[in-house]
């Protein structure tokens, strides 16, 4: 899969946040995208994941040579971040079952491996309000690692997780990251460091 990107830009009423980003993300390969706090960062990934609209400029996908629909764009990309809601209400396991109700697991994966992989088999029928902030980022990064999307992205990965979360999150990438186009927005090396190129926003002030 490839995502080009032509003079993207997103104004925030009068102000632009950024402006003439043009740039192409192509299979196969891992890009960050960096900036300090509060620089666009967030704002450019949602705008690639079809999530906002651009205030100027064009987003393009295609497979194979063959363009995607922005409303068929959803069903190729898998995504994980600090901001995204959980269904608080669910448990673990109803929370894994609707998930894969609309995407298909990596791999020949199936809801036991997947549990296994958390390391939370014990808070299988707990809900999710009950959860730490730890273990939710872990589990929006499992059901995005786990999912299989051709794209992967990636914003503030490891916030909220230890030492050993940190740990984890790197065997997933190494695991899972592979065939697959990955973009990770963030201002942590750590989370970043295995990625090939960079696309920095504050250029594009």
């Amino acid at each position: 899969m490839q995502i080009v990107l032509e003079k993207i830009g997103r104004r925030f009423n009068r102000d632009w946040i950024f402006k003439e980003i043009s740039f192409t993300f192509k299979m196969n390969e891992s890009y960050a995208i960096l900036g300090a706090n509060g620089s666009g960062k967030s704002t450019l990934l949602q705008i690639i994941a079809g999530n906002l609209t651009s205030s100027a400029g064009t987003v393009s996908y295609s497979e194979n040579d063959r363009a995607i629909h922005i409303e068929n764009v959803y069903s190729h990309l898998s995504m994980a971040a600090p901001y995204m809601e959980l269904i608080e209400e669910f448990t673990l396991q109803e929370i894994i079952d609707f998930h894969f109700s609309f995407k298909s697991y990596r791999d020949g994966m199936d809801s036991k491996d997947f549990l296994a992989l958390l390391a939370l088999d014990k808070a299988q029928h707990k809900a999710l309000k009950y959860f730490s902030s730890g273990m939710k980022q872990r589990v929006k990064l499992a059901l995005a690692f786990c999912s299989q999307t051709p794209v992967l992205l990636l914003d503030e990965p490891t916030a909220n997780l230890d030492n050993q979360g940190i740990h984890w999150y790197l065997s997933l990438i190494e695991k899972f990251s592979l065939n697959r186009l990955v973009i990770v927005c963030s201002n942590q090396e750590h989370e970043y460091k295995f990625c090939k190129q960079t696309l920095n926003v504050a250029d594009y002030k």
